[in-house]
């Protein structure tokens, strides 16, 4: 009796399927479970950062507490609930008297977006401090708006005083080139780096436009909920 041939089908797709579902369930697993876990910790870390750049940006503060803006141009503090749709950070000094308030702001630079935080201070209408948050600046040359000490000090008196009808700044931020500055608005830029100079002063000039005139109207409120501890 003839012997039946042996058989040449393929087992299927299904166990290569099988595999393939079981292997993108585990790494799913493994990336929810890893983000749960390190997650608090993330935004922990990066709450302690932004602290420490306020104090940085508001000397003299040893406190400090975040207000989100909500309607009507009035800011209360945050996580409260409401319609907020911003947040900025009071500084106080060992005595609960307000130093000034930090606020964010970003734009594009050479290579990627430049975040920074700058101090303002209402009592002297001037940014009192700047620190960029984050860069992607050419090494050596863009990343000066971080290291070189003379870029830093355009921000230690930034005149941007406001118009007789409080709408509006009086001058507003500008970037001109190293060595000829000549108005307390003005930013001296940085020889070798201008795109990234003029970009921190664009971001500057735009974000103070916006936020100076409702800081300077609020700072009321700011006061009423002056803190005294380390607390944020």
């Amino acid at each position: 009796m003839a012997t039946a041939p042996a058989s040449n089908r393929s087992p299927g797709s299904w166990p290569l399927y099988r595999a393939l579902v079981g292997v993108g369930v585990v790494c799913g697993l493994l990336i929810v479970s890893a983000y749960v876990l390190t997650g608090p910790v993330i935004a922990r870390n990066e709450a302690e950062a932004l602290q420490r750049a306020v104090f940085r940006v508001l000397p003299g503060a040893v406190a400090s507490a975040s207000f989100a803006l909500g309607p009507g141009g009035r800011f209360g503090a945050a996580g409260e609930g409401g319609t907020a749709v911003s947040v900025v950070h009071a500084g106080y000094d060992a005595k609960g008297v307000l130093v000034g308030v930090a606020i964010e702001a970003q734009g594009m630079g050479y290579q990627d977006v430049i975040r920074i935080l700058y101090g303002y201070s209402p009592e002297s209408q001037a940014i009192v401090g700047m620190q960029v948050l984050a860069s992607k600046e050419t090494p050596g040359l863009g990343d000066k708006i971080e290291k070189d000490p003379a870029f830093v000090a355009n921000f230690s008196a930034l005149d941007v005083g406001l118009a007789a009808d409080g709408q509006a700044l009086r001058q507003p931020i500008e970037a001109v080139k190293h060595g000829s500055k000549t108005a307390p608005s003005q930013i001296d830029g940085i020889t070798g780096a201008t795109i990234s100079s003029k970009a921190v002063a664009a971001i500057l000039r735009q974000s103070s436009a916006q936020w100076v005139p409702l800081v300077y109207r609020a700072r009321a409120d700011f006061v009423r909920e002056a803190v005294t501890d380390g607390g944020q």
